[in-house]
């Protein structure tokens, strides 16, 4: 028995959308035990997605979970963010027709955001729609995008411009899949945990400063922690908000400037959470030029993204028209107006879309490269 297995107790949330409320099971050792796949299945069908990194670590342990009478057909995609395309969800319903599964068929994303987003979208379509189950292994993932219900691919020109709401039947989060988690991953998936208390928690903010180091360290209690607080303030807020109409929009922090980082590298030249780190800094200096943040609120934002081992500094070869030319796109904007997710505090995020053309341009050309 693994030290994790030995202190994490399993606990769950639940994601409060009336019929299409689901549970968060957060607890170690999770994948293999029946009891948390076999409710959620829809029927005997079951098609596993995943990608070449996940799939020697943990296809095997999941299938052993699942019952044995179910069909089982599975799916192995390559890896990265550059697969995430409408021709690799093409590979899932080619899959599924190949397979004759039918609308009481289940699909489980076994892996990360990627494999999450697609999955999830070739669920939304697949007969105009069938169950699916999220089973997240980065840290990014389980935070994050299993939980909510976004699902979709990128397009050259912009990022997860192509997708549908879809909430999974249940997410099942093994932490022990994080112990086979490159380090550069698990600082991205930091990024995204940071966010959580820089939006809506002051108090889990300090948490993190001070338990960043064993954070890193894959400190079970912790990791266990920040995952549970992360996934119930993301889950309060999809609960209020499911289709982004509103208060949802602050989980985009930093995710405009980031997703312009994306694009104009090409999509895996910068993790996700990387680009997010950077663009959760220019939120916040943003901020400060706008007179919410003081100069110690930049400072501070600062050394945990610098704390988790997240860039602090943009690409050298983006210029303000190339920033700016990327987050005309960005979904959030209305009546090409750009909206942005800024704070007016630590642990308070608003929509603002009255940011005069010129403080951007400021704070763009201002900002450091390398």
């Amino acid at each position: 028995m693994t030290e994790s297995e030995t202190s994490i107790v399993p606990r769950t949330l639940q994601v409060a959308l009336g019929e299409r409320s689901y549970p968060i099971h957060i607890g170690a050792g999770l994948l293999g035990d029946p009891a948390w796949l076999t409710p959620y299945l829809a029927g005997r069908q079951v098609m596993i997605v995943t990608n070449e990194a996940v799939a020697p670590h943990y296809l095997a342990r999941l299938k052993a979970g699942l019952p044995s009478d179910a069909m089982v057909r599975e799916l192995v995609l390559p890896d990265g963010e550059a697969t995430k395309t409408l021709a690799s969800v093409g590979l899932v319903w080619d899959a599924l027709l190949e397979a004759g599964f039918n609308r009481r068929c289940t699909l489980i994303a076994l892996g990360g955001g990627v494999i999450g987003d697609m999955v999830g979208f070739a669920a939304a379509c697949y007969q105009r729609g069938v169950a699916f189950i999220q089973v997240p292994t980065t840290l990014l993932s389980q935070v994050d995008s299993s939980v909510g219900g976004k699902t979709g691919v990128n397009h050259p020109l912009g990022k997860n411009m192509i997708g549908a709401f879809w909430q999974p039947r249940a997410v099942l989060i093994d932490t022990d899949t994080l112990r086979t988690l490159p380090a550069k991953e698990l600082s991205a998936g930091l990024a995204e945990v940071i966010k959580y208390g820089l939006i809506r928690d002051a108090e889990f903010l300090a948490w993190l400063e001070d338990e960043m180091t064993a954070l890193r360290a894959l400190q079970p209690e912790a990791l266990a922690w920040a995952i549970e607080r992360s996934c119930r303030l993301k889950a309060e807020i999809v609960a209020e908000d499911e289709t982004e109409q509103g208060v949802r929009a602050l989980l985009n922090l930093g995710h405009t400037f980031g997703h312009a980082i994306e694009a104009h590298q090409g999509y895996g030249q910068w993790l996700h959470g990387e680009a997010v780190g950077v663009g959760m800094l220019m939120a916040a200096e943003l901020s400060h030029r706008l007179g919410w943040l003081n100069a110690g609120d930049v400072e501070r934002t600062a050394s945990i993204i610098a704390a988790a081992g997240l860039p602090l500094e943009a690409p050298a070869d983006m210029g303000v028209e190339d920033f700016l030319t990327r987050m005309r796109l960005d979904k959030k904007n209305v009546d090409e107006r750009l909206r942005l997710i800024l704070l007016e505090a630590l642990g308070r995020a608003v929509i603002h879309d009255q940011t005069p053309r010129e403080l951007l341009e400021e704070l763009l050309t201002a900002f450091p490269r390398s």
